[in-house]
């Protein structure tokens, strides 16, 4: 008895469309996976409000540059890495002196350059002198006077003096 066995299809030119195939495959995923990883760290920057500049130092790069591979592979980084990298692991926020730092709160109102108002500019605008609020618990309060009522604390209070550690948007609110 004879068998003879014959494959129409050529065995090599179907194994190299298969491995061309995951070539494919795989370069496109990685490409979408770093891109992916990209727009979602430019998106948390963004969202902590540090600003569309610092989210723009994302960067992301393919590797083949052309072409597609087995071994496709997405490099993500940060030009900026140090500024990125104290936002992330929350240092300790400190005064120049190393005392308190007072943190404006909005109704203190914004400086006239538009950003975040210091307590010697609102001294100099409201000719009133600022002085620690101290409270049994929580934060103390640099305000021009103590609030009576509950009420009181957000329209007198207009800093927060702290010297926590911790990330600057971390354990922030209005009311102290």
């Amino acid at each position: 008895m004879k068998l003879k066995l014959d494959i129409d299809p050529d065995i090599v030119a179907m194994m190299a469309a298969e491995v061309a195939a995951g070539e494919r495959a795989v370069t496109a995923a990685m490409r979408e996976a770093g891109t992916g990883l990209k727009s979602a760290w430019r998106t948390q920057i963004t969202g902590a409000g540090l600003g569309r500049r610092l989210a723009n130092s994302i960067r992301n790069q393919n590797f083949p540059r052309s072409g597609e591979s087995l071994d496709a592979a997405a490099l993500v980084w940060s030009k900026a890495p140090v500024i990125v990298g104290a936002h992330d692991t929350g240092p300790l926020i400190r005064s120049k002196d190393g005392f308190w730092l007072a943190i404006p709160l909005p109704a203190a109102g914004k400086s006239t350059r538009g950003g975040r108002i210091t307590p010697g500019e609102w001294e100099r605008r409201r000719g009133l002198r600022l002085r620690f609020v101290y409270r049994r618990t929580g934060p103390r309060w640099s305000g021009c006077r103590p609030p009576q009522t509950a009420s009181q604390c957000a329209k007198v209070v207009v800093f927060k003096a702290t010297q926590k550690r911790g990330r600057r948007d971390e354990g922030y609110d209005d009311r102290g």
